[in-house]
């Protein structure tokens, strides 16, 4: 076989791929959707005081044994934004939004937006929400051709 012939088949094979994924986030976009609504539907204002939160996997975060055992087996792996807080006299296990994870204040009572055991938004009662200080990445090692290029300037 020549070797555009070779090309041919690879063009073929990428195009199906590219088809493929295209229709699979179509449907993945619309699954998201309507749960979205759903989550819309019910959510609902709670005040809590925040005791603790962290991210954790499923199995640890102390969630009811029937939200762990309705998880698909990539959610069981994966760790989330669990928030344990105090709501009236119990104390209930929660799960985040990523956004929301980030202002949610510790040891703190605040109003939350919240469907079924999903914090949804996050308002404060005492003072306003700071948004957290991010963790401190490490600093990244100048390489050394950034060094020779700040001495060529005269920048160190």
């Amino acid at each position: 076989m020549p070797w555009w012939g070779n090309l041919v088949i690879i063009l073929a094979v990428a195009a199906a791929a590219i088809i493929g994924i295209y229709f699979l986030n179509k449907r993945n976009q619309k699954k998201l959707n309507e749960q979205q609504e759903q989550i819309d539907a019910s959510k609902q204002q709670i005040s809590m005081l925040v005791i603790d939160k962290k991210k954790m996997k499923i199995k640890d975060s102390g969630m009811p044994q029937m939200v762990i055992d309705q998880m698909p087996w990539y959610g069981k792996i994966r760790k989330f934004p669990i928030v344990k807080a105090k709501v009236g006299p119990r104390i209930m296990t929660f799960i985040a939004e990523n956004e929301v994870f980030d202002l949610i204040p510790v040891k703190t009572e605040i109003k939350a937006q919240v469907s079924g055991l999903y914090i949804v938004d996050v308002k404060s009662i005492r003072g306003s929400l700071e948004s957290a200080k991010k963790k401190k990445n490490k600093e990244k090692k100048e390489s050394k051709l950034d060094i020779l290029i700040k001495k060529g300037r005269g920048e160190m």
